[in-house]
């Protein structure tokens, strides 16, 4: 049995609990008790979540975990000298250890994240690096596996970190099942970016989202405005003005971005030519392709293709 503790302090993100969940399916899909979860804290009792309920934790001891993560908060707080002391006996003892968005702060000031790769909220990430100089923050990855050091961005990406654990330990396979059981995708990859291009794009009619829907799902096609608007059940001159006013930007904008990230996921697999991706995702050509990731990024898809390789490599 792997024992795995979870750790908290006053004030904790209530999310950051969602994780056992992740481990405790991955007990029911195996059909053993391959996790023994642990919620600690320095001196064990209740501890107070940032929802305004408390949590029933048990004390720091000489107990020997095979993985320990340390839990975020809203607020990036100073870790106290009980949990530094803890987690650098931790990192001597675990086969892992690692944090999830604002607890990434905790393995900085204890030392553990000095020259390697480290990530945590978008929100907190220059704050990180500021203050810890030595640690290499990425801000736009979902987590960040270097050695036995695993950190992720904050809220449900902690879910994801969870499953590539389980699948470290158990599989793809195991992983996969649990996140259906959960109801989330497989996981996102660790390089996949924080942000989403409909969560940037923010429509706040059913229509419009059911016009983004649709094309997300249809990447493919040509994807005018007549489409759209049909999908929306809009004229295509009302589809056009409302789509503007909630998202700010033309119909045909939206769509780029929606494509230059699909595209980015299909990279990022290292699984397709650039052909192919172009083709898949509704550029047909690897020069439109090309001409999209200039607007988006200043760069071209090939140097963001062999980032990823690299980035795939080190993990």
């Amino acid at each position: 049995m792997l024992r795995l503790g979870i750790v908290l302090f006053p004030g904790f993100q209530v999310m950051g609990l969602a994780m056992t969940t992740v481990f405790e399916f991955a007990n029911i899909t195996a059909n053993e008790a391959v996790y023994e979860i642990k919620l600690l804290s320095e001196h064990g009792g209740l501890i107070p979540s940032s929802g305004g309920f408390s949590v029933s934790t048990e004390p720091f001891d000489r107990r020997r975990f095979d993985t320990i993560i340390v839990g975020g908060d809203n607020e990036a707080v100073p870790a106290s000298s009980g949990l530094l002391s803890f987690l650098r006996g931790a990192a001597r003892t675990s086969r892992r250890i690692g944090a999830t968005c604002t607890g990434a702060f905790a393995l900085a000031e204890a030392g553990l994240l000095n020259g390697r790769r480290a990530t945590t909220h978008w929100y907190h990430a220059l704050e990180l690096q500021r203050t810890y100089p030595e640690v290499k923050v990425e801000q736009d990855c979902i987590f960040i596996i270097d050695g036995p050091v695993w950190t992720s961005a904050g809220m449900t990406a902690g879910i994801d970190l969870a499953l590539a654990l389980v699948e470290k330990d158990l599989g793809a396979d195991i992983a996969r099942q649990v996140a259906k059981k959960l109801v989330v995708y497989h996981r996102r990859a660790g390089g996949q970016l924080q942000f989403s291009a409909l969560l940037e794009l923010e429509p706040r009619s059913d229509r419009v989202q059911t016009a983004l829907a649709y094309a997300r799902q249809n990447l493919q096609a040509e994807l005018s405005v007549e489409q759209l608007a049909e999908s929306a059940n809009l004229s295509p001159r009302q589809f056009s003005r409302a789509f503007r006013a909630e998202t700010g930007q033309s119909p045909a904008k939206a769509i780029e971005q929606l494509r230059v990230e699909a595209a980015q996921l299909m990279m990022e697999s290292g699984k397709h030519p650039m052909e192919v991706i172009a083709r898949e995702t509704g550029f047909g050509d690897r020069e439109r392709m090309r001409r999209a990731f200039l607007r988006a990024f200043g760069q071209p898809p090939q140097v963001m293709q062999r980032a990823t390789r690299t980035h795939s490599a080190r993990n």
